[in-house]
């Protein structure tokens, strides 16, 4: 029979029986056969450890990684304070509109009185017009303030006739008035072509004239008054003459403001 070869034993050598060499010391656990082996760790021994090489990189990313996260949150905070603000803002104005329910005034030109229109002279012309214009305030909770620095200018086509300013004065609510200013002009000078135009629309009986008007003023809420308004009319208005007889044909007016 074939003679067995135990794990541990030499082989013999041909011709001749050596003595077998002793067995190893008995163990508890069994010996591991050569080979490739996995090795478990328990998740809470591992230990997120860059290598040295990637040490200075893994600190400057993750500097830079925290520095992002504070813009971020700088970022969130200031548009969240200014998204509060105008929330607020909002909210403010719906309760002043619905409290107070403010309307627009009304502004129109009732008369003009027109001199100084020579058109048959060569020199230069100093027009001037007495122009009487309407202010209606409708509001019952709303006094208007106008403050010094308005303006009122009348211009035939593209050219300044006259200028002058409006009446510093308040005006209370659920109030109409009349104000009558002179505006005037001096050396103005008209070109052929615009003598020729003004006098043909005389001929007409409609001489168109645009009036601009600005006015700064203060609105006056019970006892709160805003910062100063741009309150701007813009007039067009069609007289029959050129004399202070004349008669306001056709007009249309437009209002507007500026808050700031």
């Amino acid at each position: 029979m074939a003679e067995r070869i135990y794990p541990g034993d030499s082989p013999p050598s041909s011709g001749e029986h050596s003595n077998p060499k002793p067995a190893p010391p008995s163990s508890d656990k069994p010996i591991p056969q050569p080979g490739t082996y996995v090795v478990q760790i328990p998740k809470d021994q591992v230990y997120r450890v860059p290598p040295p090489e990637n040490a200075r990189r893994y600190a400057h990313l993750s500097k830079r990684k925290s520095s992002r996260s504070t813009c971020c949150r700088c970022c969130c905070c200031f548009l969240t304070t200014i998204l509060s603000l105008l929330l607020a803002a909002a909210i403010a104005a719906a309760v002043i509109y619905f409290v107070l329910k403010p309307e627009a005034p009304n502004y129109s030109v009732e008369s003009v009185a027109i001199k100084g229109f020579n058109l048959t002279s060569p020199s230069p012309l100093s027009p001037e017009f007495d122009v009487t214009v309407r202010a209606d305030n409708g509001n019952d909770k709303i006094g208007i303030y106008y403050e010094k620095g308005s303006s009122i200018n009348v211009y035939y086509q593209d050219v300044n006739l006259s200028n002058g300013a409006l009446p510093v004065f308040y005006q209370p609510t659920n109030n109409v008035t009349l104000f009558k200013t002179a505006l005037k002009g001096s050396g103005i000078e008209l070109t052929a072509a615009s003598l020729r135009s003004i006098s043909n629309d005389q001929n007409k009986g409609t001489v168109p004239f645009t009036l601009k008007l600005r006015a700064p003023v203060k609105i006056k809420a019970g006892s709160v008054k805003t910062w100063k308004i741009t309150v701007k009319v813009t007039c067009k208005i069609t007289v029959d003459k050129l004399t202070a007889a004349s008669k306001i044909v056709s007009k249309d007016c437009d209002y507007g403001v500026d808050l700031w």
